[in-house]
């Protein structure tokens, strides 16, 4: 935890918001080389200013950074600085990514197909079905669920993924220490156990108005593309759709009845480009372009060894768009044991991995 305390310190310091702090680590590559770093080279910096310069110079900031990290030590939280190896590549590609996310749960979970699904507080029934239908449908694909921890379609979201088997992410719009809404604590330590929770906000900072849009740009900015199920005009819902819009990502909105307010969101969004949606099947044809392994799957095994006959004919037809265990015996023509069979050695190989719902992809 040590070597997260000038990462911290700089978070402190008054006039580095987020798009400084990045050019700050583009150019000096770590914090405590910022801090040790002379005026003219500081000056260097786009947006740098002699005002930042010596606050750096003269922070004395490091007691409070020190309790801190006492509380995140005692919380089991783990810090992910902008250049670490689990930090999300799409996340850090945007243009003002956090420089430091806490994290509790599982981080490798961030870069495991990352799909958000966010709609309104107050959803229907309708709405209700419809989240669950393409939550659980992404989840039993192996897709992680990503979503805004909120009441409402949030929440339908992140239980319908867990309920499935399946990863989500929930988002906060406070410290991670701060739950909010308050009577989502046990979904919060259900998601901690299977998933990940993430802020970008200091320890003991309350869920205020202001912090869920910031919030909304991660929740965007994580994943292969957003999914908004209802919303009403000007809500959440929509920054968040935009926000993936501006990163290029994908949108995809799903119809609802004309009468209802909370159809009004993704009624706009389709007008204005987004994906008709009505079908995980949808979703997946539309971002399969753009899926990759996992990181931090090592790709070593891939690479050395060398498949022959019935393994690499199978292996031939699978590919990072996961395909399901029936689809691959019609594929293939094969009975289901032998196709059982070559997948658990190609498993075992390293070059093969089993999402939820017997689905398949290279690895």
């Amino acid at each position: 935890m040590k070597q997260h305390r000038d990462w911290l310190a700089l978070k402190h310091i008054a006039g580095i918001g987020n798009v400084l702090y990045k050019r700050l680590i583009e150019t000096f590559k770590t914090p405590e080389a910022v801090f040790s770093s002379d005026k003219a080279r500081l000056l260097s910096v786009e947006g740098m200013s002699t005002d930042v310069i010596k606050a750096i110079h003269d922070f004395k900031g490091f007691d409070e950074v020190d309790r801190e990290l006492e509380i995140i030590a005692k919380e089991e939280i783990s810090l992910l600085p902008l250049n670490d190896p689990d930090y999300p590549p799409l996340l850090s590609a945007i243009y003002d990514p956090p420089p430091l996310l806490y994290v509790k749960g599982d981080r490798k979970v961030l870069n495991i197909y990352p799909i958000a699904v966010v709609g309104t507080r107050k959803n229907t029934p309708y709405g209700r079905a419809v989240a669950e239908k393409i939550s659980r449908g992404l989840a039993e694909m192996g897709f992680t669920i990503v979503s805004g921890f909120a009441r409402g379609i949030d929440g339908v979201a992140h239980r319908t993924a867990l309920a499935a088997g399946g990863k989500t992410i929930a988002v906060m719009g406070s410290g991670i220490d701060r739950i909010y809404p308050p009577e989502h604590r046990r979904l919060f330590s259900e998601i901690a156990q299977n998933g990940a929770i993430l802020s970008e906000l200091p320890m003991g900072t309350e869920p205020e108005a202001h912090h869920f849009p910031q919030r909304n740009r991660i929740i965007s900015g994580l994943s292969l593309g957003c999914v908004v199920v209802e919303a009403a005009s000007g809500s959440g819902s929509l920054i968040t759709a935009r926000l993936a819009l501006e990163q290029g990502r994908e949108v995809f909105a799903v119809p609802g009845l004309i009468f209802s307010e909370t159809s009004r969101g993704p009624h706009q969004l389709i007008s204005s480009g987004a994906k008709l949606t009505t079908s995980v099947e949808d979703i997946v044809e539309e971002i399969k372009d753009e899926m990759r392994p996992p990181q931090g799957i090592s790709s070593a095994k891939r690479e050395t060894t060398t498949l022959e006959g019935d393994e690499k004919v199978l292996y031939q037809m699978l590919s990072w768009e996961p395909k399901q265990m029936d689809q691959i015996i019609d594929e293939s023509h094969w009975p289901a044991a032998t196709v059982s069979g070559i997948l658990l050695s190609l498993e075992l190989k390293g070059m093969v991995r089993q999402m939820s719902g017997q689905f398949f992809v290279k690895i």
